[in-house]
């Protein structure tokens, strides 16, 4: 929780900040949010406001695999619609077949994020964290460092491009920059809302009959005191990174849940917050995810360590994870910047049972296969076919 407040004073001052910038919005059709009546739209950037033409432009750019040199993988090629927007490896593959040390971070809901990534509290739009994927090279993930005007190039010969980009950008002098496609892409992440889970429809919608007995159950003991999930998974979005059009005071928080203790320590090639703050006291802490559709989205934790929710259950149970045989061998229970909250319950087999079918009920059914967000490249395959890179 200590790398929680600067996290939070951070963002803080960065939504100040995009409160007061004068940017001109673009004109397009104004985007209508579907979402339930009982749940706030998301926090919307000023300076790029949603459009139905830029969330049309930002999906084809999703799934195109031409945002890669290699043109070998899209966004859509780790974050998988049917998986929640993430995928089933433990640790994410970049487009060149480079391993990265944390696993695909889910995108459900991730217009209501505060902080992106897993433990980076620097990360707070989606525009400039696109940049990320796009130009990075430790570890690789698309691959385009140093190839800015191919990229472009590639998109500006596309005959259907040469219609969505000014039509999404009608008022950029030259609207095929990388700001209209980081901006492109944005919107559309921001649609990725997922909010009609036979929960939201239970607790919610007034269905009393939506989840089964079971599920009640686990839920009473996901929101006690015995348990205490809901203090980090908290509110509409089963997380404490959560914020919405209605939300005046803004929170960022990370968390060390005892996962390792390698000589009191976390794995140096994946300690958390710490490789960015350098604060000995955020080693190991690592953003609280969203629950949302955590039912289909395996393996678990940052580094995908975690096979199945049971184990998951068994880890906070115990109150630390325990590893032996292992170069990683260590009592998790005694990490010392292990947060407080993780101190292990008693759990009996019944009521592992009902926790894990509570957890199933935020599955979304709906959100996980609906057209509106999938694969606009689906009717015409031939248009996404993969590239050599130009010379």
């Amino acid at each position: 929780m200590r790398g929680a407040f600067r996290g939070a004073a951070l963002l803080l001052a960065a939504w100040l900040a995009l409160a007061v910038l004068t940017a001109g919005a673009q004109q397009g059709s104004v985007f209508r949010w579907n979402i339930p009546a009982w749940a706030a739209p998301p926090i919307v950037p000023p300076d790029n406001p949603m459009t139905v033409e830029k969330v049309a432009l930002g999906r084809y750019l999703f799934y195109d695999k031409r945002l890669s040199y290699n043109g070998r993988l899209s966004c859509a090629g780790c974050h998988m619609q049917k998986f929640g927007f993430t995928d089933l490896e433990p640790r994410a593959v970049g487009s060149t077949g480079q391993f990265h040390p944390r696993r695909t971070a889910t995108l459900t809901n991730v217009a209501y994020d505060t902080v992106l990534t897993w433990a980076n509290p620097t990360q707070h739009r989606l525009e400039t964290q696109m940049l990320t994927p796009m130009f990075g090279e430790q570890p690789v993930e698309l691959g385009f460092s140093g190839r800015e005007k191919e990229l472009l190039a590639r998109l500006r010969a596309d005959e259907r491009y040469r219609t969505l980009f000014p039509a999404a950008f009608p008022d950029a002098r030259d609207p095929f920059s990388l700001g209209s496609v980081t901006k492109a892409i944005a919107s559309f992440e921001r649609t990725l809302i997922s909010l009609t889970s036979p929960y939201d429809r239970y607790r919610y919608g007034g269905e009393t009959d939506a989840i089964d007995a079971a599920a009640k159950r686990g839920e009473a003991l996901f929101f006690g005191e015995k348990l205490e999930c809901f203090h980090c998974h908290a509110g509409i979005n089963f997380s404490d990174n959560s914020a919405d059009a209605r939300t005046r005071i803004l929170t960022v928080a990370f968390h060390n849940t005892g996962l390792y203790n390698v000589g009191g320590r976390y794995p140096a090639h994946n300690a958390g917050v710490f490789e960015i703050t350098g604060d000995p006291r955020d080693d190991g802490a690592f953003k609280t995810p969203t629950l949302r559709n955590v039912a289909v989205r395996a393996p678990y934790m940052h580094d995908g360590s975690v096979e199945n929710l049971s184990d998951v259950l068994d880890h906070y149970r115990a109150g630390g994870r325990t590893i032996v045989g292992t170069p990683l061998a260590g009592v998790g229970r005694d990490n010392p910047n292990k947060d407080v909250l993780i101190h292990g319950f008693a759990l009996s087999e019944t009521e592992r049972r009902d926790v894990i079918a509570f957890l199933g009920t935020l599955t979304d059914k709906a959100f996980l296969t609906d057209p509106a967000l999938a694969d606009p490249f689906a009717a015409t395959p031939a248009s996404q076919a993969t590239l050599a890179p130009t010379r």
